[in-house]
């Protein structure tokens, strides 16, 4: 059984993502240990909140270049929500402008939309090779996205999408061993647990 870390740097839902990964198979534990982090066949990163705050307590518990660490040595790292916005460049939230892991290109901005937050579910373009198939519908709640397609196709990362009104917007993308989604897997019933039993099913390989 493969063992899977919940980073705990104070943001996150962390309980939830812990039942539904044991659900998909893996061995999974809660923790701010960093060594636990380090070392685990897959590492998770959950957010909820804030941009800047949740940047603000990983950089306080000193786990961004774990995570970037384990990005660079092909070990699987799995973000979600913001905990996915994070891996970005930059986040320009309620006029303040955070600096981002940069392991995925561009920035993360507002919804160009008349309502928000953007909650519910909602259907998701092409598969990002992570067990959902074309027209899934995934549960989403932010008002923040990454929308800079472009950029991260030409990284090399597989891009799937969603639209809010007339926004189109990054759902979830694959670059490496990094997998990030907007939406709540853990929340999105039989297409989540498909994505979390492919991304467990792919450690150690």
């Amino acid at each position: 059984m493969m063992r899977v870390v919940v980073l705990d740097y104070g943001s996150g839902n962390l309980r939830s993502a812990q039942r539904a990964l044991e659900r998909a198979g893996a061995d999974t534990v809660v923790t701010a240990n960093l060594d636990a982090a380090a070392q685990a066949d897959g590492l998770v990163v959950p957010g909820v909140g804030a941009y800047a705050a949740c940047m603000a307590g990983l950089t306080e518990l000193g786990g961004g270049p774990v995570i970037a660490n384990r990005v660079a040595e092909a070990r699987p790292v799995l973000g979600i929500c913001v905990g996915m916005q994070i891996m970005f460049e930059r986040g320009d939230e309620h006029g303040v402008r955070t600096d981002g892991l940069g392991l995925l290109p561009g920035a993360v901005t507002q919804l160009p939309t008349r309502r928000l937050p953007h909650m519910g579910w909602n259907t998701v373009t092409a598969p990002v090779g992570a067990g959902i198939g074309e027209g899934e519908r995934c549960y989403f709640v932010h008002s923040y996205a990454a929308s800079d397609v472009a950029a991260l196709t030409a990284a090399g990362a597989q891009v799937a999408t969603a639209r809010h009104e007339d926004a189109v917007f990054v759902a979830a993308a694959r670059l490496g061993a990094l997998t990030v989604t907007q939406f709540h897997p853990e929340k999105s019933a039989d297409a989540g647990a498909a994505l979390l039993r492919a991304w467990v099913g792919g450690l150690g390989r």
